[in-house]
């Protein structure tokens, strides 16, 4: 429910704050007053398109901010909020618009900033503008469909049913599609494929085999360098040369030495046990280039014959991948294409056969989901019908009727039509045929009034000037109408007819006034004095009377009357 908008710089409203009630919030106020500007103020926080040229003259920016309270039954906002990561654990959603004189917009829904596109789906849960377009919107199939599939849970669960069937149908029947058209190229296919996989096989690759062959192809490559490395090496630890002994056997003596010198004075000790272990090692170390010096060999043929088989990888990764296991994947994946060509029969058969059942089943849930959209039909078009006549149509004539779509769609085996025929004797024809604008407003009131006790994804509704064109005793029925919706929703109704004014829970009153070259707009809440006021200027459209204000209190007492009568019957 909306429960404040406040508004700067917008048009007229320089700034604004309004509260608004539950039940019937009614707007009114002298022709041009403002009272469409603060609807446009409040399509902007649904995600409406915003002009520059709606900012104040002398302004660089216009902002709104609306304040909802979130109820628990509107479930699917509570999950989408949650989807984008806005908290509302306190039941409350502030939105926050603000529009530059420069074409930026900011958009912050308590506190996160949002995109204008996830606006526009916030806000659809929010509040349901009815006005012109969305009597127009009415005579699209989609919303017929909409319509009546959200009438009665049974049938919504039944649509829910079928397109889950109808999705693993449509996907079974589209990879069997797939398949037809890739087996027209099979044969050629084929033959690719098991030259690749024969390719790779008689590789016979091993993971990391190329590094290893690599390390082998440098030593072989330089093993003559090498050698002379290891026989130096070794010359210099055991043999020495010229008139110097090896290493070791210099570092032989001085070992010798610290022996006998340890006899005398032992504070070098600590000496003699490094010089120890050093000699130790480096016997080890000269034996070891020994041993590999003597098992060191060059041999041209086998350093060819890594080189060879070096450059059969590198065809293959120049082909198939940059590494032997980008290669041997590339292996499994044409052997897989391989067993699912090879298959193709099997395949096909257990495809047909899965889609056969798919049918069967669809073909059920069809004619389940028909079934309902008939009864619900039969009861919507009912009740619809009842309405119209309590909005001064008593001859109209309004049915739903399920018609065969003579193939399977997203959304049943089903046409949805509504019919209309306003006057006796008229045959019954499409609605986008034969209703007026008028009459298609009052369709729609009507049936915006017989979904409100049902529907509660949306919370609030605005009549956006319903009254246009009518008068007397269609105006009372209009009245009463839009007043039983407001018994389960919140509603703001802009309205110039006092019928639909004295059904007001809230009466909000607008008004310009001009200063100089600055023209104001105000809106403030009047007492039960001032409304009846204002309900008498209203309908007398003169000097506000005597007689003018006991019409209005008499309208006025009634309207309770009738709003009492409405609340017993919830």
């Amino acid at each position: 429910m909306l429960k404040t908008l406040t508004v700067w710089n917008f048009a007229l409203l320089e700034h604004v704050q309004v509260e608004f009630g539950a039940g019937l919030n009614i707007l009114t106020g002298e022709t041009g007053a403002g009272k469409s500007i603060l609807i446009d103020a409040l399509g902007a926080i649904l995600g409406q398109r915003v002009s520059t040229d709606a900012i104040r003259t002398g302004c660089d920016w216009l902002r709104v901010e609306a304040v909802f309270s979130l109820e628990e039954k509107q479930a699917g906002l509570h999950e989408f909020l949650t989807s984008q990561a806005i908290d509302d654990a306190d039941g409350l959603l502030i939105i926050t618009r603000q529009v530059t004189r420069g074409g930026r917009s900011m958009v912050l829904v308590n506190g996160c900033h949002i995109t204008l596109t996830v606006l526009k789906q916030i806000g659809a849960f929010l509040v349901d503008i009815h006005g012109q377009n969305e009597n127009l919107a009415l005579l699209k199939e989609e919303s017929q469909f909409a319509l009546l599939d959200s009438y009665d849970n049974a049938l919504a669960e039944a649509l829910g049913n079928y397109k889950n069937i109808y999705e693993s149908w449509r996907t079974k029947r589209q990879e069997q599609a797939e398949k037809e058209q890739a087996s027209r190229e099979y044969a050629q296919r084929l033959d690719m494929l098991r030259w690749q996989d024969k390719e790779i096989s008689e590789a016979e690759l091993k993971e990391h085999e190329d590094e290893e062959l690599e390390a082998k192809i440098r030593k072989l490559s330089h093993a003559e360098k090498i050698s002379g490395y290891v026989e130096e090496s070794y010359s210099l630890l055991e043999v020495g040369h010229q008139d110097n002994g090896g290493v070791l056997g210099a570092l032989a003596k001085v070992r010798r030495n610290l022996e006998d010198m340890s006899r005398y004075d032992d504070s070098l000790e600590n000496s003699r046990n490094m010089v120890e272990e050093a000699y130790i090692s480096l016997q080890e170390a000269a034996a070891e280039l020994r041993d590999y010096g003597e098992s060191l060999e060059f041999e041209p043929a086998l350093l060819d014959k890594l080189q060879n088989r070096m450059d059969v990888i590198d065809r293959l990764c120049r082909k198939y991948g940059a590494t032997i296991a980008d290669v041997l994947a590339h292996q499994q994946k044409v052997q897989a294409e391989l067993a699912d060509i090879e298959n193709y029969d099997d395949d096909m058969a257990r495809l047909a056969e899965e889609i056969k059942r798919l049918e069967k089943e669809l073909a059920a849930s069809a004619a389940q989901l028909t079934k309902l959209r008939q009864k619900g039909a039969a009861t919507l078009g009912a009740a619809i019908g009842e309405q119209l006549t309590a909005l001064g149509m008593p001859q109209a004539v309004f049915h739903i009727r399920i018609e065969p779509a003579g193939k399977y769609l997203p959304n049943g085996h089903d046409d949805v039509m509504m019919y209309f025929s306003a006057n006796p004797g008229e045959t019954e024809k499409p609605l986008a045929k034969v209703a007026s604008g008028g009459e298609l407003s009052r369709i729609a009131l009507a049936i915006k009034t017989v979904a409100a006790a049902r529907d509660d994804a949306v919370s609030s509704m605005v009549f956006d000037e319903i009254d246009t064109g009518i008068g007397g005793r269609t105006a009372q029925m209009v009245a009463e109408r839009i007043a039983l919706v407001a018994q389960y929703k919140q509603v703001l109704c802009i309205t110039h007819l006092p019928q639909i004014a004295c059904m007001a829970d809230n009466h909000l009153y607008i008004a310009k006034s001009s200063a100089g070259e600055s023209t104001v707009t105000q809106v403030r809440p009047l007492t039960e004095r001032e409304q009846i006021s204002e309900i008498a200027r209203m309908a007398s459209g003169v000097d506000v009377t005597t007689a003018s204000l006991d019409n209005a209190k008499e309208m006025v007492s009634h309207a309770k009357l009738v709003k009492q009568k409405f609340a017993a019957g919830k």
